[in-house]
């Protein structure tokens, strides 16, 4: 695979009654940091600049330093989609073999700790993303990619893990959904964000307590491909202003926390998620199927609640 930084385009496309000063686009130009990988998912970022993504047909978790360099910390990873990175040394993985996990990286070579792969006596359908909370908990969403035929859950649901690190508890919150996909909390923690895939409308929920959630909301509706009516989002990001970040086949849309639009990064291929890192959290980091990519925002990302 290649390790070239190629400066590419950056297409905003702001919504016409949306005013100049609200729309967020780029300080510099995207740029291709990597390629030739199958199908790039779930960047994370660290606090000493370590980046990581996951490449899930090569079932493979790779590392890209602060410095540039690019390693693989594994390629036993039961098809990883979305990465957490709970400290410098706890990687928290939704694998889409059906489990939530934390990588212990703490030792020489990696350690891997199930936190949950079953409820009610059935493993999941496929972990695709999760969010941690400051309570010891973590929201993850469970949809129906790679999942086995029946689905052992039957439905495509949101769960919460109490007490992951010492007495893990999972709960579910919803009931079935098109497609739970990218899921994300607002800075202050009162709104869970759950983005499907298969319906033009991302959700919204208010966190009554932790694990508690009351009834969903229509946040905003994404700008479609022409000919499209219902095609979703995939994963999230949020920066400290508490815009939300989507990416879908149009690029990455984004919207104020009230769901107003603010434009849209374009990028040679479709985006499937994002998330910032940084010197200063600027960086915007997209994993877009064959590669991985970068560009500078203005505004920096929200580490949603501080490494534990």
């Amino acid at each position: 695979m290649t390790s070239r930084i190629i400066p590419l385009f950056v297409s905003m496309f702001g919504i016409l009654s949306t005013a100049q000063a609200q729309t967020i686009q780029p300080t510099g130009p995207v740029q291709q940091v990597h390629t030739g990988f199958q199908f790039t998912e779930g960047p994370a970022a660290t606090d000493n600049g370590t980046l990581y993504f996951t490449d899930i047909p090569n079932t493979a978790i790779h590392r890209l330093s602060r410095d540039g360099e690019l390693s693989l910390l594994t390629d036993q990873s039961n098809h990883s989609n979305g990465l957490w990175p709970l400290s410098d040394t706890k990687l928290l993985a939704c694998e889409m073999d059906g489990a939530v996990v934390m990588h212990d990286l703490s030792g020489d070579s990696p350690k891997r700790i199930v936190l949950t792969d079953s409820f009610n006596g059935k493993r999941f359908n496929a972990c695709n993303d999760l969010v941690v909370d400051n309570h010891g908990g973590l929201y993850f969403t469970d949809p129906q990619y790679r999942a086995p035929e029946p689905w052992p859950q039957t439905e495509r649901c949101v769960y919460y893990l109490a007490n992951f690190e010492t007495d893990p508890k999972v709960t579910r919150l919803t009931g079935d959904i098109e497609a739970p996909n990218g899921i994300g909390l607002s800075p202050d923690g009162k709104t869970l964000y759950v983005i499907p895939s298969m319906q033009a409308e991302m959700l919204a929920y208010d966190v009554l307590s932790p694990g508690k959630i009351g009834d969903s909301r229509v946040l905003c509706t994404v700008k479609q491909v022409e000919g499209e009516t219902s095609r979703g989002g995939d994963g999230m990001a949020i920066d400290v202003e508490g815009n939300l970040y989507i990416t879908t086949h149009l690029g990455i849309q984004i919207f104020s926390p009230e769901g107003e639009a603010r434009g849209i990064v374009a990028f040679p291929e479709i985006p499937a998620n994002v998330t910032f890192g940084g010197p200063k959290f600027k960086t915007m980091y997209a994993t877009a199927r064959k590669s991985l990519y970068s560009v500078e925002m203005p505004i920096a990302g929200f580490r949603e609640f501080p490494a534990n």
